[in-house]
C-alpha cells in the first residue's frame, strides 16, 4: 500500500477528530512537515533520487532502540495517535517514552468516532505480538477510565490456588498474549476469538467474594454479559460482532467442565446450539487455561477433546441442522399454525438429545406429537 501525504498545516479549530483546518504548502520544510507526524519513527524521510536520509527527531535512533516517542506538542491534536501508540506498542514491542505516556494522559478521545476507535483496536487483536504491552500502556497512560468495563479488572483478586499470577488484569494480559500465538491468519475468526477472550472475565468484579477461605466468583460467566455488551457497543455498531462474542463469554468456562465429566454427545450438542461454532468456544477457553502461569493444566487434552468430539458429530463450526422441518408436518396432513413452532422446538431438542439421527425417525416422533394435539 502506498500512503500519499502532502506538506500541510492544520490548524484546530473545534472539538472532535475532524475539527481542523487545513492548507497544503508546497513550500513547508521537511523539519516542519516531520513535526506533524505521530511518533520521531514515523517522521523519516528519504530523497529517493540522492538516498539522503532526513531525520530531524532522531527516529532512527529510536527505531533501533524499540522507543515510540512522540514528535512535537502537535501530537496531543488527535487523540487516535494514543489508540495508535497502544498498537504499536503491541505490534513492535516497543517500549513507549516516559513524556509520551504523561502527554497521552493528558489527552482525551473527545470526539472520536467510534469506527475509528475500532480499527486500532482491531490491529491491536490482529496483529500485536505482545498484546498485553499494548493494554499495559492505556493502563500507563489513564486510558484505562475511558473503558471502565477493563478497569474493574484491576485489582479484582483471584484465589491464588487457581490464578497464582494475580489479579483479573494480569490474568487478562496472559490471556491475550496467549491467544496472539495461537491466530488463525483468518481475521474474522480471530477477531471474534480475541474479542471474546478480553472480555471473558468482565462479570468478575461484580461477584468476586472471598468465603470459607477462598476468592471465589460464582456466576461471573452470566454476570460478563452486560458489561461485554457495553463495551462492545461502544466499538462498533456491527450486530453480528457483538452477537457472536456474547456466547463466547457466557459459555467459556463449559470446555473445562464438559471435559472434566467426559460429558456425553448430548451436551455437546447443546453447547454447540448456544455458541454456535464450538471451535471459536474451544479457541477461547485454550487461552483462558492458558492465562495462569507458572500454574501447569490439561489445557490442551481439553482443547483437542472438545474438537474431536465436535467433530465427529459434526458441530465443530454450526450447531446441527433441523431434521424435521415445516414441510414435513404439512406432508403429514398438519395445519400451519402456531402449533407449527411447538412441535419443531420439541423435535430439535430431541433430536440434540440424540433419540433420533435420521428422517424416519424424526417424522415418527413428529406424528405422535401432533396426534396428541
Amino acid at each position: 500500500d502506498i500512503d500519499v501525504s502532502l506538506p500541510r498545516r492544520e490548524l484546530k479549530t473545534g472539538s472532535g477528530h475532524k475539527g481542523f483546518s487545513i492548507e497544503s504548502d508546497p513550500a513547508m520544510s521537511i523539519e516542519e512537515a516531520a513535526a506533524r507526524r505521530d511518533f520521531t519513527i514515523n517522521a523519516m524521510s528519504i530523497d529517493l533520487l540522492t538516498e539522503e536520509l532526513f531525520d530531524p527527531f532522531d527516529g532512527r535512533s529510536d527505531l533501533q532502540k524499540g522507543i515510540l516517542r512522540h514528535t512535537s506538542g502537535k501530537f496531543s491534536e488527535d487523540p487516535l495517535r494514543v489508540l495508535r501508540a497502544m498498537q504499536f506498542t503491541a505490534r513492535f514491542d516497543f517500549k513507549v517514552a516516559a513524556p509520551t505516556v504523561a502527554l497521552c494522559a493528558g489527552i482525551t478521545p473527545e470526539g472520536l468516532p467510534p469506527e475509528r476507535i475500532f480499527e486500532e483496536w482491531k490491529k491491536l487483536i490482529l496483529q500485536g505480538s505482545k498484546i498485553s504491552m499494548g493494554l499495559a500502556f492505556l493502563k500507563d497512560c489513564s486510558w484505562l477510565q475511558y473503558y471502565p468495563e477493563l478497569q474493574a479488572l484491576v485489582d479484582c483478586p483471584q484465589d491464588p490456588e487457581w490464578h497464582p499470577e494475580g489479579d483479573v488484569w494480569t490474568h487478562t494480559l496472559h490471556c491475550m498474549d496467549a491467544f496472539a500465538r495461537e491466530r488463525t491468519g483468518d481475521d474474522w475468526e480471530d477477531l471474534l476469538v480475541g474479542l471474546a477472550v478480553l472480555c471473558h472475565d468482565m462479570g468478575k468484579p461484580a461477584t468476586t467474594r472471598f468465603q470459607d477461605g477462598h476468592t471465589r466468583s460464582i456466576g461471573h460467566h452470566k454476570a460478563g454479559e452486560a458489561p461485554a455488551r457495553s463495551f462492545l457497543a461502544r466499538m462498533t455498531r456491527q450486530t453480528e460482532i457483538i452477537e457472536s462474542v456474547i456466547p463466547l463469554v457466557l459459555h467459556h468456562m463449559r470446555p473445562a467442565e464438559i471435559y472434566k465429566t467426559k460429558a456425553g454427545d448430548a451436551a455437546i450438542r447443546r453447547l454447540s446450539t448456544k455458541v454456535g461454532q464450538l471451535d471459536r468456544l474451544a479457541r477461547v477457553a485454550l487461552a483462558d487455561m492458558q492465562g495462569s502461569p507458572p500454574l501447569e493444566r490439561d489445557h490442551e487434552a481439553v482443547y483437542n477433546w472438545l474438537l474431536e468430539r465436535a467433530e465427529a458429530l459434526a458441530v465443530k463450526e454450526a450447531a446441527p441442522k433441523p431434521i424435521v422441518l415445516g414441510r414435513h408436518l404439512m406432508d403429514m396432513g398438519a395445519e400451519p399454525g402456531p402449533h407449527f413452532r411447538t412441535i419443531l422446538d420439541q423435535c430439535y431438542q430431541a433430536q440434540i438429545e440424540g433419540d433420533f439421527d435420521n428422517l424416519d425417525e424424526g417424522k415418527a416422533l413428529a406424528k405422535d406429537l401432533l396426534s396428541r394435539e
